[in-house]
């Protein structure tokens, strides 16, 4: 049997999918991390990295120093699961200074939990906001800390 010589372009597709698997392999051991997949499919050194992060929520128990009276309120009502900086934000500069403000609270607070999504639970209050009560303001009707209160 004659030796047949292979075509150009199969030689060019063999040779271009030899590079492109050298260069992959080459791009992984260079740009994976030494502790990926040493405590599963993840980046182990990670961990430490997120430990070693200085929190910035202050947590319902710096809340309660200053705003026990909102917080009773707030635990007679649904939201009293929520914690405050679901709604208010990270606290944790306000906990240090008191004339940090907090975040203003808006429409798109209340929507974030509160807009129609078949995902979400069905004991979870919802609403399509374009269609409640058009043009106002959630706090127009309701008061953040005592939603049922109208």
């Amino acid at each position: 049997m004659p030796y047949r010589k292979m075509p150009p372009q199969v030689l060019r597709l063999v040779l271009l999918t030899v590079g492109v698997v050298v260069c992959y392999l080459l791009a992984k051991g260079i740009l994976t991390p030494q502790s990926f997949d040493e405590y599963g499919h993840y980046r182990g050194s990670a961990l430490q990295e997120v430990a070693s992060q200085t929190p910035v929520y202050a947590g319902q128990q710096a809340c309660a120093e200053c705003h026990a009276k909102a917080l009773e309120v707030v635990a007679k009502f649904e939201h009293k699961t929520v914690s405050c900086e679901s709604c208010h934000g990270v606290n944790q500069p306000h906990i240090e200074n008191p004339d940090v403000k907090t975040t203003r609270l808006t429409d798109s607070h209340c929507v974030r939990c509160h807009e129609r999504n078949p995902a979400r639970p069905g004991w979870l209050k919802q609403v399509a906001s374009k269609e409640h009560y058009h043009g106002q303001r959630c706090a127009e009707c309701h008061t953040p800390h005592q939603p049922n209160e109208i």
